[in-house]
C-alpha cells in the first residue's frame, strides 16, 4: 500500500494506490510516516518565522526561527487546535495535552505534549535555537502534534504554574503541517 500526503493546515489526504515493492510500501495497519514537519508562525504584532519538526532517532528535532520579539524569554507550547484565526489566537485553545499530565518544563517526565518550556529572544528580538523533543509526528495518532498549533507568548513560562505555566498573552501563531 503507497502512502501519499496532500498536505494542508486543514486537510491531510491518505491515498492507497499500487502493489508494487517500494521503500514507501507498508504493511497493512502500520503508521504512516511523515518525513517531518513544519509550521509558518506570524502575528498581526510582527513575529514571524518557522518551526521545523525533523525526526531523528527516537526524537524529534525542533529549529525555532523567529524574528520580531521583545527581547527575553518567552514561553513557547503546542496548543490543542491547529486554529489561528482568533485575533488574540485563544482558537488555539489550551496546551496540547494528550495525556492529561501536569504542565511542567521540556524536560520533565510528566509533562504536557505541549510543553516546550521558553525560547529567548536576543536583544534585536531574534530566536534562533534547536530543541531535542519526543513528540509524535504520525498524523494517524491521537498524540500527534500534526495539525496542532505553535504559540510563542509575550511572557516567560514559569513552567509550574496549572495549568499552562503563566506566560501571558499570545503574540504568535502557527499550524504544523507535515513537510512536503
Amino acid at each position: 500500500m503507497r502512502i501519499c500526503f496532500l498536505c494542508s493546515p486543514v486537510l491531510l489526504v491518505l491515498a492507497c494506490a499500487s502493489t508494487a515493492s517500494s521503500p514507501d510500501t507498508l504493511d497493512a495497519g502500520a503508521a504512516p510516516v511523515v518525513s517531518g514537519a513544519i509550521a509558518t508562525v506570524q502575528s498581526n504584532a510582527g513575529v514571524a518565522g518557522t518551526v521545523e519538526f525533523v525526526p531523528e532517532g527516537e526524537m524529534v528535532r525542533v529549529k525555532v526561527e523567529l524574528t520580531g520579539l521583545e527581547p527575553g524569554p518567552h514561553g513557547f507550547h503546542i496548543h490543542e487546535s491547529g486554529d489561528c484565526s482568533a485575533e488574540d489566537f485563544t482558537s488555539a485553545g489550551g496546551h496540547f495535552n494528550p495525556h492529561e499530565r501536569q504542565h511542567g518544563s521540556r524536560s520533565d517526565d510528566q509533562r504536557h505534549a505541549g510543553d516546550f518550556g521558553n525560547v529567548d529572544a536576543s536583544a534585536d528580538g531574534v530566536v534562533s535555537v534547536e530543541l531535542e523533543m519526543d513528540v509524535v509526528l504520525d498524523p494517524a495518532a491521537g498524540d500527534s502534534v500534526i495539525g496542532k498549533a505553535v504559540i510563542v507568548h509575550a511572557n516567560a513560562d514559569d513552567l509550574k504554574s496549572q495549568p499552562s505555566g503563566a506566560a501571558g498573552p499570545r503574540v504568535a501563531c502557527g499550524v504544523i503541517s507535515p513537510a512536503v
